[in-house]
Parts: structure tokens; sequence; C-alpha cells
């Protein structure tokens, strides 16, 4: 018998994808007889007539069944004579991509639907190179519903002729064009007279010889998933190995060797510093770098803006990232590339990103563990993007952090004080200027060394090259995030008095700057930040003439969990940072 086979089944939206999967349970008798009788029952009421309908063995849900689509991925196990199998039915709609390319990162070979009447569609492309990214080179096209055009061979001879114009930009190892009735049966399981021109191998048949290229690296690899310590005696260094071959203790058991897939337990002969997200190697190795371009296929609901951090997971290695920029998108169509500075829902680009740690890393085609990632919103904490490594590049990733004898503990302590950072958040008029000025006085006054950072101030300066875009916004926080960083590495206490409108940004600020930044949330209600308005900035938002103006045109995210929070309306400005002051006194009277 054959290895174990995982596919799945993909393409537009009722191309019968689970009609086809469901035909071919069936008839390899592959169900329970309780299962085969809940089908036909369940087919009566159904809409076909009465006649079965072989979706409902794969639609679970009962939303599928009442829309006729499948929204989740439904996994069946079947085997036949020849090898066992795995398949993955993914949906066919646009809003279920994510769903869709999950199953792609688990699959071998990509089983993909079109409907004869419609030909290839926009999902179908998408689809297809979603494989390609997820890194499956084996393609299966079953062209369906021949029954609908009357087998009409000219019309198959249309679709094969797009199908090979379409996956010449792709890697593909191996592809079959294979003439289909899901409903009817024709060529899923053995070949169909009604197909007479066909002269190919029916689905099955050919899935049942098909053949999967192996995996290319073949040097050991392990990433570290848990620390194993049952007793002071022994260490272990857990994890599934990835490729490669080990002479280990694999789970209770003592054997001779462990290879690529199975779940083991290592212990070195010597003690060192391994956690989880370690990756332990033999032969090669891995690059190990900051600094990589990747192929990235968006899934969230918000664009993705260059400039913004979110967590990168790879393999079981977790760190902070950005994407530094888009170098461009990839047109579902014709694969061409496309200038983009966002990148929206389904839509794929290469992008440039950094990472806050060297990490180990390789090419996707090298090593699909080490190269294939996902982006996690630091926010929300949904998965927002998957992807693969394309390059690894020198610059960042070559550059090292220059540490000094005089350090920021000394300089703290010959200037006396805890370095901070006060950040002040909130509307345009809200008053954080003012009370930043208010409260250096009076920090002044107790013999500390401080800094304002101010928003007009800094963008008539060192961000005068910035606009007022929110990628250009969330640049414009980052530099001061550094800036302030540095400014403490000094001693200092810096106040910073920016809108700095988005929770993600300060989230950012924060992980730049660390335990020493405060946030204050100056809490004044729209109404009374446009009765202020000193500077007309309101009444120009409101009369159109400023575009993106935080309050009126562009949002405000206010701070859920905040340090310090101050409320201006009706209090004087002494009153206002005599409450700071006193809410700032566990953090100034800190020890070194």
């Amino acid at each position: 018998m054959k290895d174990l086979l995982k596919f799945l089944t993909c393409g537009s939206v009722d191309d019968g994808k689970s009609t086809l999967i469901g035909h071919m349970l069936y008839d390899t008798k592959q169900l329970y007889a309780d299962q085969k009788q809940a089908l036909e029952l369940d087919s009566k009421v159904g809409s076909r007539d009465g006649q079965i309908d072989y979706s409902l063995l794969l639609d679970g849900l009962m939303s599928e069944r009442e829309q006729g689509i499948t929204i989740d991925v439904a996994y069946r196990y079947f085997k036949t004579a020849e090898r066992s199998y795995i398949v993955a039915d993914a949906p066919g709609h646009e809003e279920y991509t994510r769903n869709m390319a999950v199953a792609a990162s688990f699959a071998q070979l990509a089983v993909i639907l079109i409907d004869a009447s419609k030909g290839v569609q926009i999902q179908t492309k998408r689809h297809t190179r979603i494989c390609s990214l997820m890194g499956i080179r084996d393609f299966v096209f079953a062209v369906n519903k021949m029954d609908m055009v009357r087998y009409d061979h000219k019309r198959f001879k249309e679709i094969t002729n797009t199908i090979q114009q379409m996956t010449r930009s792709f890697p593909v190892d191996s592809l079959a064009i294979i003439p289909v009735s899901a409903t009817v049966g024709d060529n899923i399981t053995t070949n169909s007279a009604r197909i007479s021109w066909y002269h190919g191998p029916s689905l099955l048949e050919y899935l049942d010889q098909a053949e999967i290229a192996e995996t290319i690296d073949q040097d050991f690899t392990m990433p570290v998933q848990r620390v194993c310590r049952p007793n002071l005696n022994f260490r272990g260094y857990q994890g599934q190995i990835e490729s490669g071959v080990i002479h280990i203790l694999c789970g209770f058991d003592h054997v001779d060797r462990a290879v690529s897939g199975q779940p083991v337990t290592l212990q070195l002969n010597r003690e060192i510093d391994i956690s989880r997200g370690c990756v332990l190697v033999m032969g090669k190795g891995h690059p190990i770098s900051k600094d990589f371009t990747c192929t990235l296929l968006w899934m969230d609901e918000t664009p993705m803006i260059p400039g913004i951090n979110y967590i990168l997971k790879l393999g079981t290695k977790m760190t902070n990232a950005t994407v530094m920029d888009i170098q461009h998108k990839i047109d579902i169509h014709t694969g061409s590339h496309i200038p983009a500075d966002k990148l929206y829902k389904n839509e794929i680009a290469e992008c440039s990103m950094v990472v806050s740690d060297k990490i180990i890393l390789d090419i996707f085609d090298a090593s699909h563990t080490m190269g294939e990632l996902i982006l996690i919103d630091q926010v929300t904490h949904r998965t927002c993007a998957c992807g693969t490594v394309k390059t690894t590049t020198a610059g960042y990733g070559d550059l090292f952090w220059q540490n000094f004898d005089i350090t920021r503990e000394t300089r703290s302590m010959n200037l006396g004080q805890k370095p901070l950072t006060i950040w002040f958040t909130g509307l345009s008029g809200s008053g954080k200027s003012t009370l930043a000025n208010a409260l250096e006085k009076r920090l002044y006054s107790m013999n500390k060394h401080t800094m304002v950072l101010d928003g007009d101030n800094i963008r008539l300066g060192l961000n005068r090259d910035l606009g007022f875009s929110e990628g250009d916004r969330i640049e414009n926080i980052r530099r001061i995030a550094q800036v302030a960083k540095l400014m403490n590495d000094a001693g200092l206490i810096v106040l910073t008095a920016f809108i700095s409108p988005y929770l993600r940004d300060r989230l950012s600020a924060r992980q730049i700057i660390g335990d020493s930044f405060i946030e204050v949330y100056v809490n004044t209600p729209l109404e009374e930040c446009e009765s202020r308005d000193t500077k007309n900035l309101y009444r120009k938002a409101r009369r159109g003439e400023i575009k993106d103006f935080t309050g009126i045109s562009s949002l405000y995210e206010a701070p859920q969990t905040a340090e310090i929070v101050v409320e201006t309306v009706g209090r004087s400005v002494e009153d206002s940072v005599n409450d700071i002051l006193e809410k700032l006194r566990p953090y100034l009277d800190h020890p070194f």
C-alpha cells in the first residue's frame, strides 16, 4: 500500500466540492449502515427532488445545509486498496478564504473543482495561487458538472487551455485535468461511458497512483515545543521532528532512531539554555536573521499598513514583527506585480519584514517548517495573515546593539531618578500639551531632569517628512517611541504629548519603551475639545479642509487600561496636575 495522501478540494462557490467527496465516499463504501440510511432520508427532504444529495456527508453545520454551501473545513478519512486518505473539503466563498488557506497548509495535493458551465472563476485563480503559496506542487483540476454541458468535449478543451495558461507561472510537479460529474458519478471512482472521448484515469484512480515528492530538507530539524522536567535529574526537550533522523529517547521508550513526523524527547549531554521557540538542528542548519522578505495572504478585515507591529509565529517561536514595506501586490488573474501601500482582505503581496529578535528561519522551498509563518494582531489576537519566507536578507540581521560602559542604570543613579516616559494621549484640544508643560515645571521644582516631546514640535523637525495618512501616523509614533527610549537610556524623565489615536500604536510604543512607559489618558469629550479649538483645527475639519482629522473624520481609540486617567472639564490645570503627580509617586519613588 502507498503512503497516506492528504489532499483538499477547493474552488469557487457551488462547483460541487462536497458533492464530489460525498459521492466518492458513497461509491467506495466508506459509510456505516446508519450513515447511509441517514443520508438517504435527509436527501428526501433536500433540494434534489428526493435523489441522494452527497454533499450532506460533508456539510455538517445547519447553516451549511440551509444555504447549500460549505463554511468550515470538513475533514474525512477513507482508504482504498491502494492507499489511505485524509481529505479536507474547503469552503468556496471569498469571505471564508482563511479557512481554505488553513486546509491548503495541511495538504500535499489539491483537487480544484471548476464548473464546466462557468469555467475558471476569480476564486478558482485565488485558490490555485494560495495552494501554490502553501507549498502544494501537485494539482488535479476536476472539471465538474459535465452533464450540464452535455459532456461537450470542445468545452472541456477550452477550460483545459485556460488552466494550462493559468498554471504556467506556478511551480508544478504534476498536473491532471479530469472531466467529471459529481452528482451523476461520472469519472469519480471509475471511468464513465458517457465521456468516451476521455481516455485518462478516473479521479480516484489518479489519486491512488499519485506520487508526491519528498521534502527537500533532509537535515535534522526539531523546533522545541516544551521543556520537560519530571525531576531534578532529567531535562528533556520535546517537539516533533520536522526533517531528518536522530537516535533519541522517543516518548517513554528507548529506540534506535526517530524520523520526520515523530514526536520525541531529546536529552542533551550538557546544560544549554534552551526553551520553547528554540530549534535543534544538525547538518547545515538554517539561516539566522532579523530581516527577510515573505509572501503574505492577508486575511483580516482591517487593511495591513507598513509600520504596524504584529506577533509573528514561525515554528514554535513567537516574537514581535513589523512589516516594513509592501514590495508589490500580486494580481490574482495574471500574477503580475502591482504597486501598493495597503493590503486588503484576501490579497496577496510580497513584503519586507523585520523581527525584534533574531530567529532561525529558512526560505519556504528549502524548509516548509522553518519557512511558513502567521501574523497575529497584537490587540485583537486574531490571525490576520499567513505566509511563506521568500528570501533572507542582510541588513538588519547583520546589525548588533552596541553596549557601552556607562549604562542606563549608571546615568539614572547619577541623576538621582528613575527614567520614565509619561505618554499623554487624547483628542486635539484635550489639554495634553498644557498638562505636560505644567507637570514638567512641577517635576523640575522637585529637581527632576525632564524633557517634553510635543506633537507639533516634533513634526516641525524630526518628522517633518511625514504627513497625516494612517501609515505616516504609525511611523510618527514609532520614531517618537524610539527617541523617548534613548532619552530614558540617558536617565531622563520624558513627557510626550501626542494624539496617538490608535491602540496598536500605543501598544507598539509601550513595547519599544518597556517598563518605563506610563500612559496618561486625557479624557476630554469631543464637544469640549471643539469648544476650545484654539488653533481652529476643528472648524477646518468640519468644513472638509483637513482630511483624516482625529475625532471628526478619523477614529480615536480610547485607552482601556491606561495607568492614569485625568478629566479636565470643570477642573483647573493645577488640580489635574496634582492628581497626575499623586498617581505618579509610586513610579517616581521606585528604586533604581
